[in-house]
């Protein structure tokens, strides 16, 4: 997140899932340096996890609207770009029984990805790949379920997103900078393309259709 600060942002957040299952979310207003004082104390054991740094468009800076976000404690999801027909969609959701706390677009997404998900019982990525194809707008996302924490599911549509694929493990960005450090061995998702990155498994991706 600090390599990606020059972009531009007013909130960050993480969420990670631990070695006993427990997805644990932590976000704060302001920089980076400030929530990485904050997780000092916190757990923050695991080795999955997401980041985001927000710039606002749906909803003020603040903690509540600040990335990631999470549908029904259990899937979480941050999001660049944005969600137009968000509006609509929440307003199914909310006569599903759906609760939100933030102004945002992206806690519309992640609870359109549990309703679709709970619906049908599905496996995250394909619940993913349904719930986009309601989606108008522009987004480049990456998804965990703490039901399902050896998986990231990673999309995008007009926004960027690049895939690092290492020795034993994988890094999803916006841009190349914070992942070349760790590996040169990159994949740039194309638009309306669904990666999967599972532990100990080849990267997979699919498309929308």
């Amino acid at each position: 997140l600090q390599r990606l600060e020059y972009r531009g942002y007013d909130s960050a957040g993480v969420a990670m899932i631990n070695k006993t299952g427990d997805l644990n979310v932590y976000k704060r207003k302001g920089k980076v340096s400030e929530l990485i004082s904050f997780v000092k104390d916190q757990d923050t054991t695991g080795n999955i996890g997401i980041g985001h740094t927000r710039w606002a468009t749906h909803g003020k800076p603040c903690e509540l609207n600040a990335h990631p976000h999470v549908s029904n404690d259990e899937i979480a999801l941050v999001h660049n770009g944005i969600i137009e027909n968000y509006d609509l969609l929440k307003t199914a959701l909310l006569k599903e029984g759906h609760v939100f706390h933030s102004d945002t677009d992206t806690e519309v997404l992640v609870n359109l990805i549990q309703a679709v998900q709970d619906r049908d019982q599905l496996p995250l990525e394909e619940a993913v790949r349904l719930a986009l194809t309601r989606v108008v707008g522009a987004y480049a996302i990456v998804v965990m379920d703490k039901n399902d924490p050896t998986t990231l599911v990673a999309a995008k549509k007009g926004s960027p997103m690049v895939i690092g694929i290492g020795k034993d493990d994988y890094f999803i960005a916006s841009d190349a900078s914070p992942i070349v450090e760790y590996t040169k061995n990159v994949v740039y998702l194309e638009d309306e393309q669904v990666a999967v990155l599972r532990k100990g498994q080849e990267l997979k991706i699919r498309n929308l259709k």
